[in-house]
């Protein structure tokens, strides 16, 4: 489970403090789910997570300020008595000084934004989404191709910086070279590079090279959502290669399965050409229509008919 710590959400969010107690560093958040108290608010419990970060809005504070001043405090301060990791007012509401004395007695992270409810409620998901998605760093060269994010795998000299060259060259862009961060959101795989490393490239021989300046802005690209693992291998001339396609394999990342393709290394083959068109036909895959599976069922079609005919000049026999 990825966590995240109240100062780096702080930081990274634009939050204003308005309180802050001790020992804030040893607080972390693991999930992305939000909390509108506004049933805490009348004194409902049942089935509250007081796990999750709480945000108050309009309708809470309208509704705090019809209460008397003492149930609104004893409102507050019931709330305030579980352990939440923060309680943030949105909207740049005026904190009601029950608020941050009570914030202040039991010790409870009190934060302020300026943003409306609901645009920094979206706003904050986006960002646990993104941060504590489950994450993992894979050694390859990702790269779009006509629109599709293909991982590059395989041994060190196989030659994976050389094809991820020449499909630059050819017009496709360069998203990580050796290191690739993937991440999944939801049932997608993302894949970017450090930041330190985006966009330089090492080709042996020559040393680093910075794609950016030497082909563009147009060559490089951020992040790309993986849709193929291309792994590379040198030829094993004791190894049956699949040379029709029936065979679906995938490579596990983070639970997703992804369409796999090997491909054997040897001198003369146009490693590039046959990466093009290894996603071209992942595509159409991924539009229902599978050349093998097709050419098996024509195969087939045929084989039925010379069995039908067969049986014909038998019985004029």
């Amino acid at each position: 489970m990825y966590s995240l710590n109240l100062h780096d959400l702080i930081k990274n969010v634009g939050l204003e403090i308005i309180y802050r107690p001790e020992g804030l560093e040893k607080i972390n958040i693991s999930g992305i789910e939000i909390n509108r108290p506004g049933l805490q608010m009348t004194g409902f419990y049942k089935h509250f997570v007081q796990s999750r970060i709480q945000v108050l809005g309009e309708q809470e504070k309208e509704y705090l300020l019809s209460l008397p001043e003492d149930l609104r405090s004893e409102r507050i301060e019931t709330l305030f008595k579980y352990p939440i990791p923060a309680f943030i007012i949105a909207n740049n509401i005026y904190a009601f000084p029950d608020i941050k004395s009570l914030a202040e007695k039991h010790g409870v992270l009190l934060l302020k934004t300026k943003l409306p409810t609901t645009k920094f409620i979206s706003k904050l998901i986006v960002y646990l989404e993104d941060v504590l998605a489950p994450k993992t760093t894979m050694h390859g060269v990702l790269l779009e191709v006509f629109g599709m994010g293909v991982l590059i795998m395989g041994k060190s000299g196989v030659g994976k910086s050389e094809t991820a060259l020449e499909l630059i060259k050819r017009g496709h862009r360069l998203v990580a070279d050796d290191a690739v961060e993937i991440k999944r959101i939801d049932d997608m795989l993302r894949g970017t590079s450090p930041a330190i490393i985006r966009h330089f490239m090492e080709i042996r021989g020559i040393g680093i090279l910075d794609i950016k300046r030497l082909y563009g802005v147009g060559a490089v690209k951020t992040w790309e959502i993986l849709d193929l693992v291309v792994e590379l291998e040198h030829w094993d001339e004791h190894k049956e290669y699949d040379r029709v396609g029936m065979d679906e394999n995938t490579k596990d990342i983070l639970g997703i399965n992804v369409p796999r393709v090997t491909v054997p290394v040897q001198p003369g083959r146009n490693l590039a050409m046959i990466v093009e068109v290894a996603a071209r036909n992942t595509r159409q895959k991924q539009f229902g229509y599978n050349a093998a599976a097709e050419l098996d069922k024509k195969l087939k079609e045929e084989l039925q008919k010379r069995k039908e005919s067969l049986k014909q000049v038998r019985w004029i026999e």
